[in-house]
């Protein structure tokens, strides 16, 4: 795959469809590489007409590694951020989107269609309130607005999320712990195969292995804090997908984002957690291309910050 240089960063990407097509530009989650995408979410839109690129975040896959910024102490930043003291980071979220905003620089996309999943949701908000020019319309995907007041997730699965492996040499030991908490969080109504899930995360380990950078993105995420007295300004068409037994991102996030962000839909899927069952990618994606062939439609609505 190729690579791009954005302001001293290089992000690894992958494009697909015809280049003079309307361009998509997908954003993965905390730790999650651009393969992460599964292939019938990502062939819906290329067969729908657009040209979709995903990429690696910074820290994270085949894109550039910070370790020179250190290895984050992550128990104590989750229980700053979670009495509402501020939390150091070596960088947040939106140095994410400036990334993304680079990497459409270097293709030479003026204007994009957006979707991110998770803290590719947050990045996405990032985007279309701070670069709005630069995006066409927004998805945003089992996200939330920071907001501190919101409903988060137990505690457990918080602490789950910062916990070091238990063997470090046992790569098998590892896939079955990575493995186990994807599919914590995973949809109760549409239960993952657990011996495909497995192998999903063999592939992930084979191709990349980070953690230190994916507990340098969980920092960029608690650093950031809320974006509520930004999302006003996001004018792009915003559609706002969830799950109604999401366990990392309680699905109050949902209407909380709705209320926040002018004219924006939303669309709530029984049974699904905090990932993109393949039952569920039929009904996902097309509600995801309406909204882009709909992007010409005028919008209306009110925001509060």
């Amino acid at each position: 795959m190729p690579q791009i240089d954005a302001s001293g960063i290089k992000l690894e990407y992958e494009a697909s469809g015809d280049p003079s097509a309307p361009p998509v530009l997908l954003i993965m989650g905390l730790g999650a590489q651009l393969t992460r995408w599964p292939e019938p979410f990502h062939r819906a839109l290329v067969d729908a007409g657009f040209h979709v690129i995903r990429f690696d975040n910074r820290d994270i896959g085949l894109s550039t590694w910070l370790d020179h910024l250190g290895t984050p102490a992550l128990g104590p930043a989750v229980l700053r951020a979670a009495v509402g003291l501020p939390v150091h980071a070596p960088y947040r979220l939106p140095d994410l989107a400036a990334d993304a905003v680079g990497l459409l620089d270097a293709l030479g996309i003026a204007r994009a269609h957006v979707i991110g999943v998770s803290m590719g949701g947050m990045i996405g908000q990032i985007l279309a309130a701070q670069h709005g020019s630069r995006v066409r319309t927004l998805v945003s995907i089992m996200s939330s607005s920071g907001d501190r007041r919101l409903p988060q997730a137990d505690w457990r699965l918080r602490m789950a999320l910062v916990r070091r492996p238990r063997q470090r040499g046992d790569r098998e030991a590892l896939i079955d712990q990575l493995t186990a908490l994807l599919k914590r969080i995973s949809s109760p109504g549409y239960p993952p195969d657990d011996k495909l899930l497995r192998e999903q995360v063999a592939r992930d380990m084979a191709r990349s292995y980070h953690p230190a950078g994916v507990g340098r993105q969980l920092l960029a995420i608690l650093a950031s804090g809320s974006r509520g007295p930004v999302l006003g300004q996001i004018t792009a068409p915003t559609l706002i997908l969830h799950g109604d037994r999401d366990p990392l991102v309680p699905p109050a996030a949902a209407p909380d984002l709705h209320r926040r962000i002018r004219g924006s839909r939303i669309e709530i899927f029984p049974g699904m957690g905090h990932d993109l069952p393949g039952a569920l990618i039929p009904a996902i994606t097309r509600h995801i291309i309406d909204h882009l062939q709909r992007a010409d439609t005028p919008v209306s609505g009110s925001a509060v910050s």
